[in-house]
């Protein structure tokens, strides 16, 4: 019995297959004002799609800068690509991050992500969506939370 090749049969043009976005194909984007202190740069990587709900990017914070405290409907990883950062979930302390650290911020969690004071960091941002919406922006870190001298 013979066996049709998918190219016979048109079933390859339907079947998934791998996607490659070319780094420098999209357009960088300045971290907004609204909900950034200091400088900081995001690289979109991917957008959500049917296959997987969560967006990719590589953000980079220049010494002293860091997102406002916010929080995700589905969650964020982080994972630390260089350089040397800061982390802090509501009412515990800032933590210091480096390298290969990866970091899990669950649904909900209020939380910032920034660089230290003297290093820029790079973080690649794996931030699921739920309703086309990835994140909850709250309000700034003050130079006091930054600095770590206040919990909260």
């Amino acid at each position: 019995m013979a066996v049709a090749s998918p190219q016979a049969t048109g079933a390859q043009s339907k079947a998934p297959h791998q996607e490659i976005v070319p780094a420098g194909s999209q357009a960088s984007i300045a971290g907004p004002t609204q909900t950034f202190t200091g400088r900081a740069r995001i690289d979109p990587l991917w957008s959500p799609n049917k296959d997987i709900n969560a967006a990719g990017a590589m953000v980079t914070f220049e010494p002293g800068a860091r997102s406002d405290w916010h929080t995700h409907p589905y969650g964020q990883r982080l994972v630390v690509s260089s350089g040397v950062g800061l982390v802090q979930e509501w009412g515990k302390p800032v933590e210091v991050v480096r390298p290969g650290d990866a970091i899990w911020c669950p649904p909900g969690v209020k939380h910032w992500h920034g660089a230290a004071p003297k290093t820029a960091v790079t973080y690649l941002t794996i931030t699921g969506t739920v309703d086309g919406k990835n994140v909850d922006w709250l309000e700034k870190v003050t130079d006091e939370q930054y600095d770590g001298k206040h919990a909260r």
